[in-house]
């Protein structure tokens, strides 16, 4: 009975030894697929191994196209008034200097009296000032009435400097006022040249102080715009390249490098800024507020890779089909893998004891094995 008992434990011992040899030594068996030759040739599959081949090794970041602020203008006046003309529209170009609409206010030519009597006042209390100057040198009159003078004078030249820098924000000119020329129309032109963002005037509306009449964007000046979370910002540097996609318009890549990197850390989603210039060929397919997804080419390095087309994913997963046995056909085993850095041809193959450079993988026709 012991005999019996000792035999068992032994052959349960070396099935044990065994199967941990098998499992350490052959691939995990996700699914085995086996192709006649037939099959294989009438489909025009071919088998390759891994390649050894150079890859960008990249931050990935999102963001937007934007402009920098100096290529921004938005558009208001110093005074309120009612529009009463305008011919812009959305995507009209402007340029630097061009009349954008037109304001009318009755408190314009307030403004414009207010400065006439000043002005008028102004040549008088100077002539006054300089008498009872001489006067006070003189010792004829008391510098109670020296100072009185003084003053006058002074306040009255203050208020004619200020009511003057008020009719040149009006666009008013002060010697037309002088002349006594009053307007209660004054026109409101564009401080940069671009192409209008924003349009909220309309003929017969109110346009307040704070309001925002128009936008104006040079959209010359282009850039892109990204976020780049606080792990990764040590490896980008100026000067870098970026390749980023638009992909609510577009499978296009384009290219921009990296001219300036953000020295603080917005604290919501701890990323910091990055800008990058646009290639010029690229500026006119683009609009500002789209939104990208980029990579930041960082370094470059070699690593194992298959074609794409190689690839089978599955959810999150990612397998290859490894050549496992090819006497009465091919037989193929999915093993499952991990990618790394990819390029427009090839995906890097993280290492695997499973894959080598020699085995064999099928790398064309996988689309139809594996659907």
């Amino acid at each position: 009975m012991k005999k019996s008992v000792y035999t068992l434990f032994l052959l349960a011992s070396l099935f044990s030894c065994k199967k941990e040899v098998a499992e350490e030594t052959s691939a995990p068996v996700n699914g085995i697929i086996t192709l006649s030759k037939e099959q294989f040739s009438a489909s025009a599959m071919e088998m390759g191994s891994l390649t050894e081949q150079d890859f960008d090794v990249t931050v990935k970041a999102t963001g937007k196209i934007d402009v920098s602020p100096q290529n921004r203008a938005k558009v208001n006046t110093f005074l309120g008034g009612y529009v009463k003309s305008t011919q812009l529209m959305v995507g009209d170009k402007v340029s630097k200097g061009k009349a954008l609409l037109t304001l009318e206010n009755s408190e314009y030519i307030d403004i414009q009296k207010d400065y006439l009597e000043v002005a008028e006042q102004i040549t008088y209390l100077k002539s006054e000032y300089e008498r009872q100057k001489t006067l006070f040198d003189e010792k004829i009159t008391s510098q109670k009435n020296y100072l009185k003078a003084e003053s006058d004078y002074r306040r009255a030249k203050g208020m004619y400097q200020g009511l003057k820098e008020k009719l040149l924000l009006l666009n008013i000119n002060p010697v037309q006022v002088e002349r006594g020329n009053f307007t209660s129309v004054i026109t409101v032109f564009a401080p940069i040249s671009g192409d209008v963002t924003v349009m909220n005037a309309t003929v017969g509306m109110f346009m307040a102080p704070s309001d925002v009449i128009l936008e104006i964007v040079d959209t010359n000046h282009l850039q892109v715009d990204l976020a780049v979370f606080e792990k990764d910002i040590l490896q980008v540097k100026t000067g870098q390249n970026i390749r980023f996609k638009v992909p609510e318009a577009s499978e296009e890549t384009f290219t921009a490098n990296v001219v300036l990197v953000g020295k603080s850390i917005e604290s919501n989603d701890r990323t910091i800024k990055v800008y990058g210039a646009l290639d010029p060929k690229v500026k006119h397919f683009l609009l500002t507020g789209m939104f990208v997804e980029a990579e930041i080419i960082v370094n470059s390095k070699k690593g194992f890779a298959v074609p794409k087309d190689a690839l089978i994913t599955e959810g999150e997963s990612t397998f290859l089909l490894v050549l496992v046995n090819e006497q009465n056909g091919f037989v193929f085993d999915k093993v499952a893998v991990t990618v790394g850095e990819k390029s427009e041809q090839f995906v890097e193959i993280m290492p695997n004891k499973w894959i080598t450079p020699s085995s064999k993988i099928l790398i064309k026709g996988v689309f139809d094995v594996a659907n």
